[in-house]
């Protein structure tokens, strides 16, 4: 970690659904122009947090900061310049095509009465070359594979050009190629544009090798956080996954790739 003032960050946040609580007094700084992976099994609060983050979910205690300000005190516009959302499930209006749901991401830019501008028309143009739906603009987001509309609305995400990327399960409904496609976009945009990335992931391998932090929760809590290979050990991830594991050096990264061998009891 470093001494910089993180830009993101969650203060003693609890939140849950219908009073169950789902994470509790939970404080979690971000690393700046970094990509930082949130990591757990199911129901272990990944997704909750990013969605009270991005100020989608009700807090019941705690609070989100967004360069050291309460984010709730923001307007949603001012809020929106600074941190972009893919989310999951995300619904679209019936007939609307690509570039239609790519050009909303240029919303949080955009005055009542300001027309269209060139900063638009680039933001969304590069956005769609990034994720290569340029040749599915004109397609309705209903006759598309579960795939191309995933990465339909990781162009929108993108053309909102905000300096802070939540991404929640970000590679579902992708192939293989498409996935390492979008994970080493997003490697790309932290390295060579500053930009802070969280994303909520499921494969283990797949953090290790993208991401520079990793954050394990378990049970509402947070586990372990901090570099790949101080987070990733058989221990942590026998007791956050349930899973025995053996790790083996990554031949392309040099970094430990996990090999999983059994489950265990789920109190290991």
């Amino acid at each position: 970690m470093t001494d910089r003032r993180a830009e993101l960050a969650a203060v003693g946040v609890a939140a849950g659904y219908g009073g169950a609580p789902v994470i509790e007094a939970l404080d979690l700084d971000i690393r700046p122009g970094g990509f930082t992976a949130l990591l757990g099994p199911n129901g272990c609060g990944k997704s909750t947090l990013l969605r009270a983050i991005a100020r989608l979910h009700p807090l019941e205690a705690g609070q989100v900061l967004l360069d050291g300000k309460a984010i709730a005190s923001l307007g949603g516009k001012v809020a929106a310049r600074r941190i972009g959302l893919l989310a999951q499930g995300a619904n679209a209006p019936e007939g609307l095509t690509v570039l239609d749901l790519v050009r909303q991401g240029r919303y949080p830019h955009r005055s009542i009465f300001g027309g269209w501008t060139s900063s638009d028309q680039a933001a969304v143009d590069e956005a769609l070359d990034l994720t290569a739906t340029r040749p599915l603009a004109d397609r309705p987001l209903a006759a598309l594979s579960g795939g191309q509309r995933q990465r339909a609305w990781i162009a929108m995400a993108l053309a909102q050009r905000s300096p802070i990327l939540l991404l929640d399960e970000p590679t579902t409904y992708l192939d293989l190629a498409h996935q390492l496609d979008l994970l080493g976009l997003m490697r790309r945009l932290v390295d060579e544009r500053g930009m802070t990335v969280v994303a909520v992931l499921h494969d283990i391998n797949q953090a290790a090798r993208f991401a520079d932090e990793l954050v394990l929760l378990h049970a509402g809590r947070i586990a372990a956080r901090g570099a790949v290979a101080e987070v990733l050990t058989p221990e942590l991830v026998a007791h956050v996954f349930g899973v025995e594991v053996t790790l083996v050096t990554d031949p392309e990264t040099g970094g430990p790739y996990c090999i999983p061998r059994r489950t265990l009891t789920r109190d290991a």
